[in-house]
């Protein structure tokens, strides 16, 4: 068995107690005993698709009203737990010809394993040379920078833009939730999940740092909306995150359960007002074990 395995359930054998028996029983029924029927986001109508990276519906909803050219127009059922799930089911299915007319700008890693670019119109992975080292993650202007010179210059028919907000860590809000490597593990917090989980954080502050990232995301989504030309823009997630429900955390993969696969589905139309210049960037690649340091920085580990 992997060691970091084994050094992770101790670690939390130890400060998580009983709950943790719990956490294990309740993932296994969730995983092998409930199943969800997912929503395909590409049998829906839309030219461009923004998807925030582990946005809950009910954290959405906490905020939508606060942004007038965002309707709401109810919650779909994700195709997968995790990012590299939705990846798999969201592009998997395509037909080459479908696909061909697809254009992905990403700033999540896990697409450089799960997504085969050569049956795009194009790919950008924007977390290959905009990775903020001090921040732990891809901010999100330069995804929008890239989205918004993609829709101008490159030809595709539906843009997929993802970014990685409001997945953790929040950019607004710094005071913990940053993922480490495995060299540091056990010196110091994990994540943020593992602070709620041993009650070294409490949910309401949790959640308050979710909803700062879900804003701060939000008002570049709106810069895109105001420099692309789409009739339709729906705006969803790959997956949510649970916060200690049925004893989980963070996402998990094969889960079905509400806070994991249940996501918004908001609506809304763009057109470009030419007022925005987009940032360049140096298009760097970065090796398997760049995008491995990165993901770990994320939390995956």
């Amino acid at each position: 068995m992997d060691r970091g395995i084994v050094r992770e359930s101790l670690r939390a054998l130890r400060y998580g107690g009983p709950s943790v028996v719990l956490e294990v029983l309740s993932r296994a029924y969730l995983t092998y005993a409930k199943r969800t029927d997912a929503d395909h986001v590409f049998e829906r109508d839309w030219d461009v698709l923004v998807v925030l990276d582990a946005c809950r519906s009910d954290l959405m909803a906490c905020v939508v009203d606060e942004y007038d050219w965002l309707t709401d127009a109810g919650t779909i059922d994700s195709v997968g737990a995790t990012s590299s799930e939705w990846l798999t089911g969201t592009f998997g299915p395509l037909s080459p010809e479908h696909l061909r007319e697809v254009g992905y700008v990403t700033g999540n890693p896990y697409s450089g394993d799960y997504v085969d670019e050569t049956g795009f119109a194009f790919v950008d992975e924007v977390w290959r040379y905009a990775w903020d080292e001090k921040r732990g993650t891809v901010p999100a202007r330069p995804i929008t920078d890239r989205a918004i010179a993609a829709a101008r210059e490159r030809d595709a028919d539906r843009l997929v833009v993802h970014y990685m907000q409001p997945h953790f860590p929040s950019v607004p809000r710094t005071n913990g939730g940053e993922g480490i490597s495995l060299d540091r593990f056990g010196k110091e917090s994990l994540s943020v999940w593992e602070d709620l989980r041993f009650g070294w954080r409490e949910r309401a502050d949790v959640w308050e740092d979710y909803l700062a990232n879900l804003r701060y995301v939000l008002d570049e989504v709106a810069l895109l909306l105001e420099n692309v030309d789409a009739e339709t823009v729906a705006v969803t997630a790959d997956h949510g995150n649970a916060l200690g429900e049925r004893f989980l955390y963070g996402h998990v993969a094969g889960v079905s359960m509400p806070e994991l696969r249940e996501v918004p589905w908001c609506l809304a139309s763009a057109s470009d007002r030419g007022e925005h210049e987009p940032s360049g960037y140096r298009d760097t690649a970065v090796s398997d074990g760049g995008a491995l340091s990165k993901l770990e920085a994320l939390g995956y580990r």
